[in-house]
């Protein structure tokens, strides 16, 4: 199936930094593809440059099959929704989700159907009245999201869509956000710098640094297959040997029989369901991570254990 939008061989410079280099990516339809990386590794950059908001020194941009590299922004099928919301404060609900629609010329009673149809999409009909300032930073967020989809852009730019909201109401927005986009069938791409919103909500993720990416896939196959130790290290928690033997916390076990790497619990980290023990070994502190399952056995800070992985949770991986 042909994609939605791909970039060819996009590179970037501000100055004499380089900050997307010769990037080749594509999104396929219905699809949400996450660009996950610390600050300044591009990401933003790069959807900025998918927007129309930059122009790329090299490369192409296409969406839908068309051309669309030196389209200005208003030019091109697609919305992006800042992480900021920019919902015009002297502006109503109503009014904020129908001035895309107003730009383009949209008849009247069209564009009535079409706000009513977002605000009803995001479960803000019943705030339709109302100013910014009267709205909680998820409503505002809702908003935002109404008037991208009110357009029907054939994708989706996201930048730190949740970055203002609470531990709660983000994780809670997240699975909004993945069914809200299946039921409307548009393409998402959404950047973040937190690994577990681009895995909750992503179908495929791209981990990004100095400009480049490092690796994209699958949650479960860059979590499992990590193709080097900075894809490792900045997705999700590992353990990493001198040698570049790679193991995951939750696949070592902990045991006082001898047998395996000798260590000593030096600290642990209780999460109601978990604990995560440090154990010091020769070569490292190593985290484990252990299920309170049963009548699994629990350690103290100060006792000798010994730890053992099976040998398909090991992996040697370049730096």
């Amino acid at each position: 199936m042909a994609p939605i939008l791909s970039v060819e061989g996009i590179s970037k410079r501000f100055g004499v930094t380089l900050a997307v280099d010769n990037v080749s990516l594509s999104v396929g339809p219905n699809e949400c593809l996450a660009l996950l990386g610390p600050s300044g590794c591009g990401k933003t950059t790069l959807l900025r440059l998918m927007a129309g908001f930059e122009t790329p020194d090299a490369g192409a941009i296409m969406i839908d099959g068309v051309d669309m590299t030196r389209k200005p922004p208003y030019a091109r099928p697609v919305n992006m929704m800042f992480q900021s919301y920019a919902l015009f404060p002297h502006m109503t609900v109503e009014d904020n989700v129908a001035f895309g629609l107003k730009q383009d010329g949209l008849p009247a009673a069209d564009r009535l159907a079409r706000v009513k149809e977002a605000l009803a999409a995001v479960e803000m009909e019943a705030f339709a009245p109302r100013k910014p300032h009267q709205l909680s930073g998820g409503q505002r967020q809702r908003v935002a999201l109404a008037r991208c989809i009110a357009k029907r852009p054939k994708a989706l730019l996201l930048d730190e869509p949740m970055a203002a909201l609470d531990k709660h109401l983000r994780e809670r927005t997240q699975l909004e956000l993945l069914v809200l986009r299946r039921r409307l069938g548009i393409s998402f791409v959404v950047v973040t710098h937190d690994q577990d919103e681009a895995m909750t909500m992503a179908d495929r993720i791209v981990v990004m640094e100095s400009g480049k990416i490092l690796q994209a896939d699958t949650p479960r196959a860059l979590y499992e297959r990590p193709g080097s130790q900075a894809v490792a290290r900045f997705f999700g928690d590992i353990n990493l040997w001198p040698s570049g033997l790679a193991v995951r916390p939750e696949r070592i076990a902990l045991s006082r029989a001898p047998g395996g790497v000798e260590g000593t619990v030096t600290d642990m980290i209780y999460r109601g369901t978990t604990t995560t023990y440090l154990v010091q070994t020769h070569d490292l502190v190593v985290r484990v991570l252990s299920a309170h399952a049963g009548d699994a056995p629990q350690f103290q800070k100060g006792e000798k254990v010994f730890l053992s992985w099976p040998d398909d949770a090991a992996r040697t991986l370049c730096p």
